[in-house]
Order: structure tokens, then sequence, then C-alpha cells
């Protein structure tokens, strides 16, 4: 008991350990790597806490490039109560979430003021977890979909639950038809881009978008042919 009270007194004693806990937790956003985050809240509850409160003050929290899996993304997104923008790509060595992932997402307070969300080439999700996560992620204007295997259900839940989208890519979406195409453009009025490089719909599909709603534009540039929409 003496010696671990001699450690505790030791611990205070250290310079940073007396700085303002509002600046240790500002120190502590400065961290990118999520490897260093686990290991500052490993050494005291103080330093837990600072990056607790850390990680509630950012609005941009990217996870691409990082080995991460449904667990480890969702008790870091949990705490960070301002985020507008999340990015949860997969690169090579990227994310490894899955619906179930999605599904622990979704109830992050956070969730609902999210302004931009990327879910590129997150192989490992279906239907079932983007339906569940878009449902609750009203606020969303700027959406990364592309690389997955979505379907139509998926567009016509962000149809349904996203006024505010103004642009979305959907590279490589190839089990996306016309259909679910026609439901977003008709009801995310907002919309003014759609990456549709890749995917496995016809010319006369993006005239019909087009007509619909002229101004869009129609990723990548030159991918169609000079069409007049009256």
């Amino acid at each position: 008991m003496k010696r671990k009270g001699i450690e505790e007194l030791d611990d205070q004693n250290r310079p940073i350990d007396r700085l303002p806990f509002d600046l240790l937790a500002h120190i502590f956003a400065m961290l990118t790597c999520f490897k260093d985050l686990a290991q500052t809240s490993a050494v005291c509850r103080k330093w837990r806490q600072g990056v607790k409160e850390s990680l509630a003050r950012r609005e941009k929290l990217s996870f691409s490039g990082w080995k991460v899996d449904d667990d480890s993304t969702t008790r870091l997104v949990l705490h960070a109560y301002s985020l507008k923008e999340l990015d949860i790509s997969r690169s090579r060595w990227g994310c490894q979430i899955t619906d179930r992932g999605l599904y622990q997402l979704s109830t992050a307070k956070c969730v609902s003021n999210l302004s931009s969300l990327s879910l590129w080439g997150t192989t490992g999700i279906t239907d079932t977890g983007v339906v569940q996560l878009i449902s609750r992620a009203n606020s969303v204007q700027h959406l990364n979909i592309g690389g997955t295997f979505i379907t139509d259900t998926s567009l016509f839940a962000i149809a349904g639950s996203c006024p505010h989208l103004k642009s979305i890519v959907l590279w490589g979406c190839r089990h996306v038809t016309e259909n679910g195409l026609l439901a977003l453009v008709n009801k995310c009025r907002k919309l003014e881009s759609i990456n549709a490089w890749g995917m496995r719909v016809t010319v006369d599909c993006f005239v019909g978008l087009l007509t619909i709603s002229p101004a869009l534009q129609i990723e990548p540039k030159g991918m169609l042919p000079n069409i007049a929409v009256f």
C-alpha cells in the first residue's frame, strides 16, 4: 500500500501530469496513430480520460490504411461525439469491418451528425449493414460506397434517409441497377454528382437521370457522349 502511494506521488510530480486536463486532451488529439492512442490510454487513469476527451473533440476520423476490426472501430467512434467526417475505407491492410460493425456504429451518437462517410472497398459489408447505418445518418452530404457489393436495396435506403446528399461514389458497384439510381436521383434533390465508373448500367439510364436532374454531374467526365437534355 505504501509503495503504491509513492508511485502515485511520483506520477503527480511528472511535468506532463501538472498540465491542465483540457490541454492534455488537446495534445492527445494530435495523435493520428491508433496504436499510439491505445498505448497512451493505458498509461494511467488521467491519460485514459484525456484520450476519451480528445476523441470527443474530433470532427474527423479516418481508419483508412489501419488494420482495425468491428470492435476496435466501434470503441473509438462511440467516444467521438463531435464527429462530422468518418472514413473507414479499406486499403491494402485496412479495415476489416463487417455488417456487425456497421450495426454497432449505427448506435453512436455522432452518426446522425455525419456530413461525410466513406465505406470505400469494405467488401465485408452487405445491404443489411449499410441500411442499418444509413437509416441513422440523415445529415450525410458526401457518401463513398464504391468498391462494395451493395445492391439497389442500399440505394433505396440512401434515397429515403439522406435528403441532404450532394455527392455519392458508386465506383464498381456492379449489382446496382437503373431502378436504384432512379430512386436516388428522384428523392435526393440536392444531389450534384455521381461517380458511376465500372457500373453495369446503360447510357440510356444516365440519359434518364439527366432528364430528372439536368445539372447532375456523371463522373468520371468523358464517360458519356455529349448529351443534350431538354
